[in-house]
């Protein structure tokens, strides 16, 4: 049995994904801490979505080892700690929102009172209360998307992994969600959530900006900015990607 060595709730050692001959991540290496909003920043096809499936046991590392809770992945143990938003959404849209947060309700064993409580409020978290009856099928893009967010926060997780959890949401809720983060955050929970967005990744604690598979500088966007002079995010992850 391998000797988990990371100082964080989260250790991500030496990892590589291959497909074929394609290298999607390439040594990885990253410590997560208990409590923090760490941000995985970079364009489309930079590799977040592959490690963040790595980090659930979705699928499996070419190379490396990962530890969460001090448990390597992939873990059945974890189940019931961790909460996964996917990039697209897992959803029964024959069913109601309703019959979706009772499935998954059972899935992670809520019952009774603590159900109920749960979901309401997950709904009033992502502002779906007054949807909760109507079927999935009839839900724009960006419900859907709340609705998936819900679900990922029902069973009240220590670990939030969250790919791109608010595109296709407006500006006005996007920032409560944020506020939501932030509200989790303070009870201990840790998120890390994948995304493009530049302003998203200014409300992290810490980024870590991947392109073409590779991490290519960690820090807090202070630090980031600071070490390349940058006025913006933006800018710094030009100047760390050699653009």
């Amino acid at each position: 049995m391998l000797v988990e060595s990371s100082k964080g709730i989260v250790g991500i050692h030496n990892v590589s994904k291959c497909y074929g001959k394609e290298h999607v991540l390439k040594k990885i290496d990253l410590d997560i801490m208990k409590g923090e909003i760490f941000g995985l920043l970079g364009p489309s096809g930079a590799g977040k979505t592959t490690l963040v499936k790595q980090l659930v046991g979705l699928d499996l590392p070419s190379a490396g080892d990962i530890f969460i809770f001090k448990e390597e992945i992939p873990s059945l143990k974890l189940i019931e700690r961790i909460g996964y938003m996917a990039q697209s959404d897992a959803l029964y849209t024959e069913l109601t929102a309703k019959e979706n947060l009772e499935f998954f309700a059972a899935l992670y064993g809520l019952k009774g009172s603590k159900k109920k409580e749960r979901m309401k409020e997950v709904m009033d978290i992502v502002q779906l209360t007054d949807h909760l009856k109507k079927l999935v099928s009839n839900y724009s893009g960006g419900m859907k998307r709340r609705l998936s967010l819900a679900i990922a926060l029902l069973h009240d997780p220590e670990l939030l992994i969250l790919d791109e959890p608010t595109v296709g949401i407006d500006p006005v809720l996007r920032k409560s969600i944020w506020s939501a983060f932030y509200t989790l955050k303070e009870k201990g929970t840790t998120i890390i959530v994948t995304t493009h967005v530049m302003d998203e990744a200014e409300k992290c604690d810490r980024l870590g900006m991947i392109r073409t598979g590779e991490l290519i500088a960690v820090g807090t966007p202070e630090q980031l900015k600071q070490v390349t002079k940058s006025s913006s995010i933006e800018e710094a992850f030009l100047v760390y990607g050699g653009a």
